[in-house]
């Protein structure tokens, strides 16, 4: 198994993005009024210049994040993987934005989307986010 093979970052951060995942999952159960204002500067976006040293552990981040939310036993979906991505950006000073987007899938029914960019890169969420129109945006500024 390639998990004991990894290097014991890489093992924690999937354990870290898995913790962050059940966080992600609870969080998105509190009703959005009272989720938005935690979620970072609203309407806002942090720059698309790229942080050369931040693209591995971008990255990195995003590959933990969808790994580990193919183990959970809880539905790890779109805003929970970005709800957690944005967390661990967050905890090593990375700058993001959470994005929230709503379309329509094929039987013209409302669906939503959530995605998360640091720089020019998605860190979760682009698969399928173009056919969505961003309806919110929150920053989240290096402090």
């Amino acid at each position: 198994m390639r998990f004991f093979r990894s290097s014991n970052e890489t093992k924690f951060m999937l354990f870290e993005a898995f913790v962050l995942l059940a966080w992600g999952r609870i969080l998105k159960s509190v009703p959005f009024s009272k989720l938005a204002p935690k979620l970072g500067n609203r309407m806002r976006e942090t720059s698309y210049e790229p942080v050369e040293e931040h693209h591995k552990l971008l990255r990195e981040i995003s590959h933990v994040v969808y790994l580990a939310s193919k183990y959970t036993f809880w539905e790890s979906e779109c805003l929970v993987k970005a709800l957690a991505a944005r967390q661990m950006l967050k905890r090593r000073g990375i700058e993001s934005t959470l994005y929230l987007g709503t379309g329509r899938d094929e039987q013209r029914k409302l669906i939503a989307h959530a995605w998360l960019r640091s720089g020019p890169y998605i860190v979760t969420g682009s698969e399928g986010m173009e056919q969505f129109t961003m309806v919110a945006a929150f920053a989240n500024f290096h402090t």
